[in-house]
């Protein structure tokens, strides 16, 4: 309904303009929003406020002029001027009903849009390192980024997920340092394991493969490999130092071998990154190696770009980004004293590559600790002579796991951490993306573990796929009570549904694709949860309220025309969650 009063109010303007009482060029944006209180009428307009200044008239008298101007609706019972200049539409009663024939019409389609009009947006998101398995941490960003992306498709954007995977720099090397330290274990060797490798159990699964695979081809005597290094942490040293030396000391002594080494961590925990995410419902266009920007020289051509710009410049041996000439609070380094570039080097040739490949949005699903980050990509773009304004950062603030009284630890490199799977494996992936996205992204949350997996009406995935569940069991006892159903004499007959309870239903159903609209063009998805839930206590409600299968047949089908478009609705919206819709629980 909503889009129909903004076409009639559009065809009012250009009335009015083709009166000359507005001006030719004027090409406003027409606002239509449901009223708090339907004495006020059913939606209300402002533009008559927006465009009495270069109207050059009264508002009040704009908006009788738009009113004179309206196409005649049949959907319209009476419109109002309200305080200032504001026009309230109040709507025909049969005009209701119109959504239930709506969503019968549309089906999985019904909230649908092409708003979006085809631009290309790239989503990227989790695109945690590749050091170890997924946790409950990475499984926020996970959900949210998969949703933002379905919401796009649904409102007509030509959207390309991406998973960044940094497989270059210090963490991997750590990583693959750690990798062949627990090879040497394995192979009979004997020391005291860096405080600060990577110390899960993945690791030495990751190191026995090497061992199945290669024996001990890569073995060399602890007494070599911790010959005249710098003390650990634990002995008065200092970890950092200490890591860097022995990943030093496992370049030199594995030489070729050690990419072997290098690869087989990397792409053990890769692949088990992608079937986790693919279990969790997320899925991919595109995995983005951080070492092919190395590799074909998207680094070296973007740093040339910023050098020609005179945006580089040299000091204390490495080479500094001028980022604080563009917003960053300091200068950046983009290639340290030893002539390898950091992240922020990759990172500038990342955003770069992205806006090449044609991209008019670029969405950056990042953790909330990246915030100090977002100044220095965007000054990088303006930097390039690119557009940053295409540059959309998303934050996704940490999700703590409570069992019981207790939060649970989520150390990476300690190895004491709860994975995405093990959290799937217990509450489900329902319940686990249902509850990732119940808040704002950037709203810390807590997430309760025995509430979702409890099969209670406090439980909300519960709740809302009980509505579903119970709407089924309603044309299950359909034909056991010797009746069918009638779709045209239920349509015939929606006037029927008088109760205050379908009312209010229907009220609730016809604001489904403007929910929709407006979780995609805010990034929200949470919007569509908290919809959802209105949606299933409305029909939870009615349900304890009326009986559906009664003796009239017009009544009888009337209501179960309403029903079955509220199963379609919150099937819609589940859907686009990427969480399932059981017909029985």
């Amino acid at each position: 309904m909503k889009k129909q009063l903004e076409t009639l109010i559009s065809q009012a303007v250009a009335a009015l303009k083709a009166q000359e009482i507005l001006p030719a060029d004027l090409n406003p944006t027409v606002h239509i929003e449901r009223t708090r209180d339907t004495a006020h009428g059913d939606f209300a307009t402002n533009i008559a406020l927006m465009l009495a200044k270069p109207a050059k008239t009264n508002p009040r008298q704009l908006a009788e002029q738009i009113i004179a101007a309206l196409p005649i609706n049949e959907a319209i019972s009476k419109v109002e001027i309200a305080g200032a200049g504001f026009i309230n539409f109040f709507m025909n009663s049969n005009a209701q009903y119109q959504v239930i024939a709506d969503i019968h019409a549309a089906g999985r389609l019904f909230g649908k849009s092409q708003i979006g009009a085809g631009k290309k947006v790239q989503v990227e998101f989790v695109s945690a390192n590749p050091t170890g398995p997924l946790h409950v941490g990475h499984g926020r960003g996970a959900a949210y980024g998969s949703v933002v992306g379905n919401l796009l498709t649904a409102t007509g954007f030509d959207v390309h997920r991406e998973y960044y995977v940094n497989d270059a720099g210090r963490q991997m090397d750590i990583l693959a340092t750690s990798v062949w330290l627990r090879y040497l274990e394995a192979s009979g060797e004997t020391f005291i394991f860096p405080s600060n490798a990577y110390r899960g159990d993945y690791v030495r699964d990751i190191a026995q493969k090497l061992v199945n695979q290669h024996g001990k081809k890569f073995a060399h005597s602890s007494e070599i490999v911790f010959a005249d290094l710098p003390l650990d942490e634990p002995e008065g040293g200092d970890k950092e130092i200490y890591i860097d030396a022995l990943i030093s000391r496992a370049k030199e002594l594995l030489n070729a071998d050690y990419r072997v080494v290098f690869d087989t961590g990397l792409n053990d925990i890769l692949d088990d990154i992608k079937d986790d995410l693919a279990e969790f419902g997320t899925t991919y266009n595109q995995w983005f190696s951080e070492r092919s920007l190395m590799d074909d020289g998207s680094i070296d051509k973007a740093l040339a770009v910023l050098k020609s710009n005179n945006y580089l410049y040299e000091k204390d041996g490495a080479i500094w980004f001028k980022s604080s000439e563009l917003g960053d609070e300091k200068d950046r380094v983009v290639i340290r004293d030893n002539g390898q570039p950091t992240y922020f080097a990759s990172d500038i040739a990342y955003h770069w590559n992205k806006l090449e490949r044609g991209f008019d949005v670029l969405i950056d699903i990042w953790g909330a600790d990246h915030h100090g980050y977002i100044p220095r990509v965007r000054a990088a773009l303006t930097a390039l002579g690119a557009d940053a304004t295409k540059l959309n950062v998303l934050l996704v603030q940490f999700a703590s796991l409570w069992r019981g009284e207790e939060k649970v630890s989520m150390s990476t490199r300690s190895g004491e951490f709860v994975t995405l799977r093990e959290l799937r494996d217990e509450v489900g992936r329902d319940a686990a993306r249902f509850f990732y996205v119940m808040r704002r992204s950037e709203q810390h949350m807590d997430f309760d573990l025995e509430l979702a997996k409890s099969k209670s009406n406090e439980n909300p995935v519960f709740y809302v796929q009980y509505a579903h569940a119970r709407v089924c069991s309603v044309f299950r006892q359909l034909g056991e009570k010797g009746f069918t159903q009638d779709v045209a004499l239920g349509m015939a007959n929606l006037a029927e549904l008088t109760a205050e309870h379908e009312t209010a239903l229907l009220t609730t159903l016809a604001r489904y694709p403007e929910v929709i609209e407006r979780a995609a063009t805010q990034y929200e998805p949470h919007l569509i949860i908290n919809y959802l839930r209105e949606l299933a206590t409305d029909f939870h409600t009615y349900y304890n309220a009326h009986q559906f299968l009664v003796e009239s047949d017009t009544v009888r089908n009337a209501r179960l025309n309403l029903i079955a478009a509220i199963r379609q609705v919150l099937v819609n919206g589940l859907t686009l969650l990427g969480i399932g819709a059981p017909e029985a629980m």
